[in-house]
């Protein structure tokens, strides 16, 4: 995903999204949202381009004590990301991911490929550079065998490529409604030494995740 573009210098702004920031990798999502919706009541301009919102809403969407509006939300949110940056895959099968907690994958599968008139629910994007991110964004869109994504690895990328690999491998499985595979794949991304040496806000995406869902590493 690319680096918050800010559209302003307001320093209390910058304060309270670097704050949602930290606050979401030490696992407290809730004060994550709250900074990032203070961020953007500063600011709406700025909403298209605050994925991180998108994902603090969607693992506020999965605790107990929030509703399913939050997945709502944090499809829009990362559907207003794909609308200003069509090049990156990976706002799109976020909000593909939000939707089938919503109403199941398949129905999520079709609102991800389906064209709206108003374009309203368009997720096609273009070539991701990336090639684990455009296997990736090709099983979401139409099913396929997810590990298409781990054969698009690229040795000489080190374990960056390995961590995206097996981070998506497992949010298509959990997606599915496959819980031990799922398992299996989010442990093998936060195990990689890009997700425990490289500070990418993604590893802290997957470590959240394995929180969220009680998943111990062994």
């Amino acid at each position: 995903m690319p680096p918050l573009s800010l559209s302003t210098s307001n320093s209390f702004f910058l304060r309270l999204d670097q704050a949602g920031m930290d606050k979401f990798r030490r696992a407290d999502v809730e004060g994550s949202l709250q900074d990032f919706n203070s961020a953007l009541e500063l600011d709406p301009d700025i909403r298209p381009y605050l994925w991180q919102r998108g994902l603090s809403l969607f693992y506020a969407g999965s605790c107990p004590c929030w509703c399913a509006g939050q997945y709502e939300e944090a499809s829009q949110q990362f559907r207003d990301d794909v609308a200003v940056n069509p090049n990156d895959t990976e706002e799109a099968i976020w909000a593909f991911l939000a939707e089938a907690c919503l109403s199941g994958p398949e129905t999520a599968r079709q609102k991800f490929l389906k064209a709206r008139a108003t374009n309203e629910f368009l997720l096609q994007v273009g070539e991701d550079p990336r090639p684990v991110m455009r296997a990736a964004y090709t099983a979401f869109q139409d099913g396929s065998d997810p590990d298409s994504i781990l054969k698009a690895v690229d040795p000489a990328r080190g374990s960056h490529d390995s961590f995206y690999a097996h981070l998506y491998v497992g949010l298509y499985h959990e997606s599915m409604g496959n819980a031990s595979k799922a398992e299996e794949a989010i442990l093998a991304a936060v195990g990689t030494p890009y997700a425990q040496q490289s500070g990418d806000y993604m590893a802290g995406v997957a470590a959240v995740h394995c929180i969220t869902r009680g998943i111990k590493p062994s």
